[in-house]
């Protein structure tokens, strides 16, 4: 499905080669796609962007993405794909994940929003605004899109709260988020993960216990 999505997208841009979203879609689908062989470890399970072997990204189409992306910006600017490829951009641009330019992501984050009204955009936005301005500043963000009716059972949402709660050294709360995310995740496979990450958040937090004791 993906190949095919890549290829109709190479299509599209044949038959409309001034149109700037169209090559925004394109470079959003060939950055995203050059990253399909790091997603998941040899049992299946998945990996986490920022644990990812980057070597595995497929260069050929971080290059394509690129191409495609600038051209983008050349009929017009970056809309509402382009602005999504320009985010995907700053990852595959990294070699390493320090490398990552988190200050202009969430810039980007920020132009997108402005375009579209998103809980999920805001959620996203969250997340590289802590790796920004660090985790208080995205967790105050996060709770404000607590009472959304469209993340109500989003499991990324609670997610992410624990990501930010066990940075913040709030373990016990973390465990308790990751555990609803478990719960609301539909993919047995993030369940898992997000079980594990919830049981080492309870494990750091029976330590700090016992430390205190």
């Amino acid at each position: 499905l993906c190949n095919d999505a890549l290829r109709m997208g190479r299509v599209l841009t044949r038959v409309a080669p001034q149109e700037a979203e169209a090559h925004g879609l394109l470079a959003l689908m060939e950055l995203n796609a050059s990253r399909t062989a790091a997603r998941t470890d040899a049992a299946g399970d998945p990996i986490l962007l920022m644990d990812q072997n980057r070597t595995l990204w497929d260069r050929l189409q971080i290059r394509r993405g690129l191409s495609a992306l600038a051209r983008a910006s050349e009929l017009g600017g970056w809309v509402f794909y382009a602005l999504q490829a320009a985010i995907v951009a700053c990852h595959a641009r990294a070699a390493v994940p320090d490398e990552t330019d988190w200050q202009q992501i969430a810039g980007l984050y920020a132009e997108l929003a402005s375009l579209v009204r998103s809980p999920i955009i805001e959620l996203n936005r969250a997340v590289a605004v802590g790796m920004a301005e660090g985790p208080s500043a995205a967790l105050a963000i996060v709770d404000g899109l607590v009472h959304e009716s469209a993340l109500k059972n989003y499991h990324l949402l609670e997610s992410v709260r624990g990501d930010l709660l066990g940075k913040l050294g709030r373990s016990e709360e973390a465990s308790a988020a990751f555990e609803a995310a478990s719960r609301l995740a539909g993919n047995k496979r993030e369940q898992e993960l997000l079980k594990r990450r919830a049981a080492e958040a309870d494990a750091t937090a029976q330590m700090a216990l016992h430390i205190r004791d």
